[in-house]
């Protein structure tokens, strides 16, 4: 049970204000009392719409930030000790890269950074961006101002990982890849998961989140709304939603509550049992096309808890 694991990340009543104008003299509240924690090997996504204040989140965990109030701890030690910098690993939303290096020397300036043997380097290095799907020799040894903003997250992820952190801080890893490099982020995340690493990362991509992440939190402006892990929040589910084709009405009425049956197509709410149903469709020459847990999704769950806080405002209104 990840509760009797020790913390790794600990805050309390953590806030922060920004001074803007041109005198200064009128006041920005980036965070608004922010408490939460997070143990030793889970994977803790934290969700909210643009401004919600997740990045500065992340920056004041990081040290980069201090914040204006509150207080709070990482890996032990009190927010900004310079002394956990080494078990540390952070993707930033938009990395930057010296134009003029190619990926092996940047990752060989970025291991001398963590005092990695020289002759560790290279295999390191070489395993790195193996794994994050920078194989081919050419794209290794290209410069980084010829990459693709995909390639350049890619290499950002090698990066964070050069000095094999304890605690690994994502902002928005899947920002600019494709289906197959979100996919291969997926994996790698799933496998430094396998490994006993802590992973923070912030996401827009809901899907990828629900199958990522142990626990969540959603933050809005400023303000956390709800944290927990994906059962305590969506509910755990009694059953299963459906969709298919063909099939008798008389029959899936049946079957399925709320059904919605149109031009041969259907979809509802199973209330049986799923091998007698597939039985059922076998018999009518049915096809199921789709089955999923009878309980919202992540993108659902989050666009509530935004619309019942006023965040959200219906088309049209």
């Amino acid at each position: 049970m990840t509760e009797d694991r020790p913390l790794v990340v600990r805050t309390f009543d953590l806030k922060k204000t920004y001074r803007t104008g041109f005198w200064l003299n009128q006041t920005v509240r980036s965070l608004k009392g922010c408490s939460l924690s997070v143990t030793e090997g889970e994977t803790f996504g934290l969700l909210g719409p643009n401004g919600a204040g997740k990045t500065t989140l992340l920056k004041i965990l990081l040290g980069i930030l201090r914040p204006s109030g509150g207080s709070g701890t990482l890996l032990g030690r009190p927010l900004g000790d310079r002394s956990v910098r080494q078990r540390v690993g952070y993707l930033p939303e938009n990395p930057y890269f010296y134009d003029y290096l190619t990926a092996n020397e940047f990752l060989n300036f970025i291991a001398g950074l963590f005092d990695i043997p020289q002759g560790d380097r290279s295999r390191r290095i070489a395993q790195l961006l193996d794994w994050v799907g920078i194989s081919q020799k050419n794209a290794r040894h290209k410069q980084l101002q010829q990459y693709s903003k995909g390639m350049l997250q890619r290499l950002g992820m090698a990066q964070a990982l050069v000095g094999n952190p304890d605690v690994l801080f994502l902002d928005e890893p899947m920002s600019g890849l494709d289906p197959l490099g979100r996919y291969q982020m997926r994996e790698i995340i799933l496998a430094l998961k396998d490994q006993g690493k802590t992973i923070f990362f912030n996401s827009h991509i809901l899907s990828d989140v629900e199958t990522i992440c142990d626990r969540v939190a959603i933050l809005a402006d400023g303000e956390l709304l709800c944290s927990g892990r994906l059962g305590e929040l969506l509910g755990y589910p009694d059953g299963y939603k459906v969709r298919g084709w063909s099939g008798k009405l008389e029959v899936l009425e049946t079957w399925l509550e709320d059904l919605d049956f149109e031009n041969g197509q259907w979809q509802g709410t199973l209330k049986g049992e799923l091998p007698d149903f597939l039985a059922t469709l076998e018999l009518m020459e049915a096809k199921l096309t789709h089955l999923t847990l009878a309980r919202p999704t992540l993108e659902e769950f989050f666009v509530q808890q935004l619309r019942d806080r006023g965040f959200v405002v219906s088309p049209g209104k």
